[in-house]
């Protein structure tokens, strides 16, 4: 949640990049307990269902959803601008970005030539799954494809709200130290795969990346871990083979799909196909 306020309940509005949006934030502030509850409560149920759907959706094209979180600062973008540059003209790609103010990341995006879409969330600190449909609008078909959620930078709200998402992806810069999955032990226990970045500094920083990684595990046991370097590519190779596997699986369950007429996740159908 994002504070007392409950800011979720407002409108984040999608934008073409480099444009401001405004954050309607028209709501009363009440810090009565009951009522934060209820409000909550609201928020969360009316985001699943907007997640739900977009689940339904990226089922049935074959879409490999990953959002990415971190704190600010930590090479979110600059991992991004890597990894699509080796994946542009292998697959279909393109990026969600989110930002509280700018189009400065969704920028650097398409200057990759790889299609992008800004959401400026205002005063809002973390991404909801119904700005992410309105956003799958103004982007080009991606079946059998593989769409990045770059987050709000933030380690608290985007941990919470389902976007409807294959993997949560938490960034970790060994700049950041290595107690923060303790500290933030809700965005690492939702996570799959912690990166930890900016390896290039090790050099220069105290950080134990065993500690680190202890931490994680201690919070999440299943939790994966690679480590590389943003800004010369150490160890991308691996990121690029795991968002591979996920593609891959992705494309089989919707062909299963297009065969079975339905994608069942765990005991739910999430997809399936009108008759004719």
């Amino acid at each position: 949640m994002c504070g007392i306020c409950g800011c979720g309940t407002s409108e984040m509005v999608d934008t073409a990049p480099a444009t401001l949006a405004e954050h309607r934030h028209d709501h009363d502030h009440d810090a009565g307990g009951a009522r934060m509850v209820r409000i909550e409560q609201d928020i969360m149920a009316k985001n699943q269902r907007y997640a739900d759907a977009n689940r339904h959706y990226f089922a049935a094209h074959g879409i490999f959803v990953v959002n990415l979180m971190s704190s600010p600062g930590a090479g979110k973008t600059t991992l991004l601008v890597r990894a699509v540059e080796a994946l542009k003209g292998r697959v279909p790609v393109a990026v969600i970005e989110g930002d509280q103010q700018t189009g400065l990341d969704a920028a650097r995006i398409a200057a990759t030539g790889v299609p992008a879409w800004q959401i400026n969330t205002g005063k809002a600190c973390h991404l909801d799954a119904h700005a992410i449909g309105h956003a799958l609008d103004h982007l080009p078909a991606l079946d059998g494809g593989i769409l990045f959620i770059e987050n709000v930078g933030n380690l608290v709200c985007p941990a919470g709200f389902d976007l409807g998402e294959a993997h949560k992806v938490v960034i970790l810069s060994i700049t950041e130290g290595e107690d923060k999955p303790l500290k933030y032990s809700d965005m690492f226990h939702a996570a799959d795969l912690m990166i930890l970045n900016k390896t290039d500094l090790l050099p220069y920083v105290t950080f134990d990346a065993d500690a680190a990684i202890a931490y994680a595990r201690q919070v999440n046991p299943q939790i994966d871990v690679q480590a590389v370097s943003g800004l010369f590519g150490d160890g991308l190779e691996a990121f690029l083979a795991w968002l591979d596997v996920g593609s891959i699986r992705a494309q089989q369950a919707a062909q299963q799909a297009t065969l079975s007429n339905k994608v069942v996740v765990g005991d739910r159908i999430v997809v399936e196909r009108r008759a004719g």
